[in-house]
């Protein structure tokens, strides 16, 4: 929440927790009546896209998180050397209240202008116009309005909500008060009904911008670098185009500078350039391998324990598994917990980082075998999972580890099948 929260800085369906998906009822109701009372031929493709293509949002989005947070807990490349904040995790639960009102605002879009309903599949025209309106309103628009935000008057009552997270995760980039998300989509509309009054617009084109919104704010709200270098020297412009995770990152810990939204053209321009960006960027891209102190090698449990991972879905992991109003979205989920152990048998190859924790200069990491309780009791699995857990414990040897403790069955397994590591390998 911001420090002194000022009108409309609560989302309107915050009150209803897990059943805030039901505003978009109205939708599927309206799509259910027009199939019953004409059939599918009524439903025009505008309209079929809005519920599957807030569903592929969040798909989009729940990538990003997962990717982000396992690179961020083995990548060398990251960029603010911190943890994330209870605080934080909490704060930005409610990722997907953005992707319900733009789902909203679709609809309302579709019902109140009517060449919204004759838009052709695509329309390469309204593509490059959307582009290229996109680089100019909407880019110095915002620019002006996030510099506005900054003020202390607008800061304290909205923009330092978002500003609470230092340490930034690709959703970082959507949690801000509900006032302040309306005039972003006032912007980001300016393209999609710039179109629709020239008559060029078309489904895709609008899809494929709500996207490449999603993919460069996750992008740049990611804690490493992932922008290649060689993308700059092939094409040197492109440094006043894209900005990189590392440029927006100083705007959360220097705050007044690096105010651009996507392309740093207008911070040149208006001298709020951070002169550490350069510096910055090769720092993160170089990056710097941490050795822990302490490794703590453990494995997972049942399938459900995947979804408590930091990599999983922060909404379960926050809550006892499986128990009360959650077990039937367990059991919805079941089919990713099931690929996820088939993933992980066929490619898990050695174990994998999915903890780091500093506490002042103890530096701690949180090492997972890839496999559940029960392909500890197959006969069949015993060497291969004493090579993964001997495996382990050679690299962290290798890498300087001090200290590396073994979770309950990896202690046994090797006990059992391997215990000559250890007389000659004391950790």
């Amino acid at each position: 929440m911001a420090t002194r929260p000022g009108p409309l800085t609560e989302w309107p369906w915050q009150r209803l927790g897990n059943f805030k998906y039901l505003v978009m009822a109205p939708v599927a109701v309206h799509g259910a009546r027009r199939v019953v009372a004409r059939g599918w031929g009524d439903i025009d493709l505008a309209f079929a896209l809005i519920l599957p293509s807030l569903l592929l949002r969040m798909v989009h989005n729940q990538i990003w998180i997962s990717a982000a947070r396992y690179q961020t807990a083995r990548s060398k490349h990251r960029i603010v050397d911190r943890g994330i904040e209870f605080d934080q995790v909490d704060r930005e639960r409610g990722w997907d209240d953005q992707i319900i009102l733009n789902g909203l605002l679709f609809y309302v879009g579709y019902l109140a202008i009517p060449s919204a309903r004759r838009m052709p599949a695509w329309r390469s025209d309204g593509a490059v116009a959307m582009a290229l309106l996109h680089a100019g309103p909407v880019e110095f628009l915002y620019y002006w309005f996030h510099r506005a935000l900054h003020h202390h008057f607008l800061y304290s009552r909205y923009h330092s909500h978002h500003h609470s997270s230092i340490v930034t995760e690709p959703i970082t980039s959507v949690i801000h008060p509900f006032a302040e998300h309306m005039v972003y989509y006032v912007l980001f509309a300016i393209p999609m009904l710039s179109t629709l009054y020239m008559g060029n617009a078309s489904v895709l084109g609008i899809v494929l911008y709500i996207a490449y919104i999603d993919f460069m704010n996750n992008m740049g709200h990611c804690n490493f670098e992932l922008v290649p270098r060689w993308m700059f020297q092939l094409f040197p412009p492109l440094k006043y185009l894209m900005y990189t995770p590392s440029f927006h990152s100083l705007h959360h810990t220097q705050f007044r500078t690096n105010y651009s939204l996507f392309m740093p053209l207008y911070d040149y321009v208006y001298s709020t350039m951070d002169k550490s960006s350069d510096q910055l960027y090769e720092t993160s891209l170089r990056g710097a391998e941490e050795t822990p102190g302490l490794v703590h090698l453990t494995h997972m449990t049942d399938l459900q324990s995947v979804y408590h991972l930091r990599i999983g879905f922060a909404s379960v992991a926050s809550r006892p598994s499986a128990t009360g109003a959650m077990w039937w979205y367990m059991w919805v989920l079941w089919p990713v917990a099931w690929l996820s152990m088939a993933l992980a048998w066929a490619y898990g190859s050695s174990a994998f980082v999915v903890e780091r924790i500093k506490l002042g200069k103890l530096r701690m990491q949180t090492w997972a075998v890839p496999r559940y309780n029960f392909q500890y009791g197959l006969s069949w699995e015993r060497e291969s999972i004493n090579g993964l857990i001997e495996r382990a414990i050679l690299d962290a040897d290798a890498r300087g580890v001090k200290v590396l403790s073994l979770g309950l069955l990896n202690q046994a397994k090797q006990l059992n099948g391997g215990g000559e590591l250890f007389r000659h390998r004391p950790f």
